[in-house]
């Protein structure tokens, strides 16, 4: 571990670590990565064995009580474990050519699942592994199941070693890991009575499992042509199945346990449940009770909204299409302010194809091709979840570049509270 950064005074400072040294072990145990610092140093007398250029060394540390050592580390995993599946719906083999190169990174390592919360597959765990989650007590982690009938999940995966998730997962549910899971659907493969054995396989993990994500196959024009989108018809189908499998496990466990993504209500065109029903929101990163946040925070946020603004504004809000019927009543509560006027845009999403609806995969120059020609606009709203670290687009466009494409300010509201401090003009610049 090669550390970066030292804090002046901490404990490893004062014993004479400096930047540059690289910490090999604590108290005896080898260091291979964060995880390994953390659980081996959470005692209050250490040895670390570090190397400065020269002889290793080992450094004996005091630390006084609530005190951590003060060690940033520049690379604090290494190497990664990547994904050696051919799942017949994985996105990063639906990415259009040209992208930066991260983003064709398959991720498959697990403990990128515990520290950032990754989805992972099990499929390259060997027995080593699940003895240092054990050991670690590496929980929760994030599982992409998909489906627990062996044939079907090998099938899905590409790889035969895949059919043994029901095995591995209850070796880690007797060892008290808990495990969030989703399963991704595939009209025909994985839905109806395989969903069904799915659910009820997974359900009898509780407690070891925390939460399922149940969420629609995303499909590029470069996508598998074994596949295809759900129908709304089909998508009210799951929508149904899922209240049924909430009401019984709210009944039996005192939690739906169960979760659809919001983008299965908004294809089947029905309202997203109540926020009681999400509890602490386990799988908002997977899109699951984004959309009632949301609203919740619109409600409030729409209440406090003047008569007027003191002189004519104009705002352009941009969205994908699957976002717009969330976006349509809060632009007509907008227009109900005197002196504005609140325009939205669906975008249509050419990078990935027009299957694609969501917001978050919008590039700058979809937006910008939806935009041209937009003038007399004070501000033009885009979603926060097409950027990455705040200002980059999936095709490398930045904020920026947009706004000078637009000759128009650009802006990406964080929620709804944001959104409507933006369109009003009373945000506060960073």
């Amino acid at each position: 571990m090669l550390v970066q950064a030292v804090e002046p005074g901490g404990a490893a400072a004062r014993s004479g670590v400096r930047p540059g040294d690289v910490v090999l072990g604590v108290n005896g145990e080898p260091v291979g990565d964060i995880i390994d610092y953390q659980f081996l140093t959470a005692g209050d007398s250490l040895t670390l064995r570090v190397r400065s250029g020269g002889p290793v060394r080992d450094v004996a540390v005091g630390l006084a009580e609530g005190e951590a050592l003060g060690l940033g580390f520049a690379d604090p995993f290494g190497s990664m474990r990547r994904c050696a599946n051919r799942c017949l719906f994985c996105f990063v083999d639906q990415l259009p050519p040209g992208l930066r190169p991260s983003l064709y990174v398959k991720d498959d390592d697990f403990r990128h699942s515990f520290w950032y919360g990754n989805f992972i597959t099990l499929t390259n765990l060997a027995g080593r592994d699940l003895e240092r989650i054990v050991k670690q007590r590496l929980s929760p982690l994030y599982i992409s199941v998909h489906a627990t009938d062996p044939r079907v999940r090998a099938r899905l995966m590409g790889n035969p070693q895949a059919g043994a998730v029901m095995n591995q997962l209850r070796e880690l549910a007797r060892a008290g890991i808990t495990f969030h899971a989703q399963a991704v659907l595939c009209p025909g493969i994985n839905d109806g009575e395989v969903l069904a054995r799915t659910v009820s396989d997974l359900g009898d993990l509780y407690p070891a499992l925390a939460s399922l994500a149940v969420v629609p196959v995303g499909l590029s024009r470069y996508g598998n042509r074994e596949l295809r989108i759900f129908t709304a018809a089909e998508a009210r189908r799951i929508v149904t199945q899922v209240r049924v499998w909430q009401a019984r496990y709210r009944e039996i466990l005192g939690e739906p346990l169960v979760y659809a993504s919001d983008e299965f209500y908004l294809l089947a065109g029905e309202d997203v449940p109540a926020r009681k029903i999400y509890g602490d929101f386990p799988q908002l990163e997977n899109g699951v009770g984004l959309v009632r946040l949301f609203r919740d925070a619109w409600r409030r946020a729409a209440s406090r909204l003047p008569a007027a603004l003191p002189s004519p504004r104009r705002v352009v809000l941009a969205t994908g299409g699957l976002g717009a019927p969330v976006l349509q009543p809060v632009v007509e509560r907008l227009n109900r302010v005197g002196n504005l006027r609140v325009q939205p845009v669906v975008v249509e999403n050419r990078l990935f194809g027009g299957f694609v609806t969501a917001s978050g995969l919008l590039g700058g120059a979809d937006l910008a091709a939806a935009l041209e020609g937009t003038t007399g606009a004070d501000l033009v709203l885009v979603p926060p979840t097409c950027l990455r670290d705040g200002d980059l687009f999936l095709d490398d466009m930045t904020m920026a570049d947009l706004a000078d494409k637009l000759g128009i300010r650009v802006a990406a509201p964080e929620d709804a509270a944001a959104l409507s401090a933006m369109v009003l003009g009373r945000e506060r610049r960073k």
